[in-house]
């Protein structure tokens, strides 16, 4: 097994994983199809693991592929570290920095954008406060907390408050591979409303949507509204009814092993945008300004490039 791996396979690789297809990838990056392709699959001769499903629907992370999904992330952010560089007035910075962030926002951004600021900043004590959208504006507005990270397109203060998006993410359908949607690569709107819902009740997420379902004039029926996402992806994987929900928070297996599928909306859906939150009108520290500049790098490094 050849153990070589370059950069560009991993950048690649992301760029797939991102897509749900090298067609996507391709136009993403600009790279003939036939490249990518090649590159996906000497990554995977070279770890020994098949990294994606193929299907005439698209390229599915297996659960090696999304274990690898995660250190490939971390690979492309060290190297956005090393060429970035380290100013040397970072390294004298210090105080505390309060940062909010959501319970969602926590599980899938937080902790990337936690140990690159400490490796940035070890001098600087970051306090992290977990807690509802409105009372992360509450503090936020009172000058308790400097920044935070949240959802940022449904804001209650939004007069009051500065928002930069770091990352989109789309909404699409989940449903367990046997429901009857799954059949078809993109559903309506309409089509989902006619079976029932499993809707989760965080970030405002339930918020957005219900405003969609307003919008085209759709009533839905919720068998459950739940603030935990493993209960949404268990009831999903087991057929009780489908959700649709930001990517960012998609796994296809359930804690059960049950397999979760997605589809394509076939209606346009706002997406639901991840980003930094901080006090119009305050003048950011030093140490709060480096926190946006970690986080923009982090979320750079995300996207993947040619």
């Amino acid at each position: 097994m050849n153990r070589h791996l370059t950069l560009k396979q991993f950048r690649y690789f992301l760029a797939v994983a991102e897509s749900d297809s090298v067609a996507a990838a391709s136009r993403m990056l600009n790279i003939a199809q036939s490249a990518i392709t090649k590159s996906v699959l000497e990554l995977e001769d070279a770890l020994g693991l098949q990294l994606f499903e193929r299907s005439p629907k698209g390229m599915r992370l297996t659960p090696e592929g999304h274990r690898f999904l995660v250190k490939a992330r971390r690979v492309i952010g060290a190297v956005a570290d090393a060429t970035r560089g380290v100013p040397q007035t970072t390294e004298a910075l210090g105080g505390t920095l309060a940062v909010g962030v959501t319970s969602l926002v926590a599980g899938y951004y937080l902790s990337e954008v936690f140990a690159r600021f400490k490796r940035t900043c070890p001098g600087v004590d970051l306090h992290v406060v977990e807690d509802a959208p409105p009372f992360l504006e509450h503090l936020l507005i009172n000058g308790e907390l400097d920044i935070a990270i949240m959802v940022s397109n449904a804001l209650g203060e939004p007069q009051a408050l500065v928002a930069e998006t770091l990352t989109r993410s789309p909404n699409r359908v989940w449903m367990a591979a046997d429901h009857p949607l799954a059949a078809q690569a993109e559903v309506g709107l309409a089509e989902c409303a006619a079976h029932d819902q499993i809707v989760l009740q965080a970030d405002r997420i339930e918020l957005l949507m219900r405003s969609v379902w307003a919008r085209h004039q759709l009533k839905t029926r919720a068998v459950l509204k739940t603030s935990s996402l493993e209960a949404v992806r268990s009831l999903v994987g087991v057929g009780a009814g489908l959700a649709v929900l930001p990517d960012f928070l998609y796994r296809p297996w359930t804690l059960d092993a049950e397999h979760v599928e997605v589809r394509t909306l076939r209606d346009a859906v706002p997406t639901v945008d991840v980003g930094l939150v901080w006090r119009r009108g305050s003048q950011p520290r030093a140490e709060v300004l480096e926190f946006i500049e970690v986080a923009r790098d982090q979320s750079r490094s995300r996207r993947p490039v040619a």
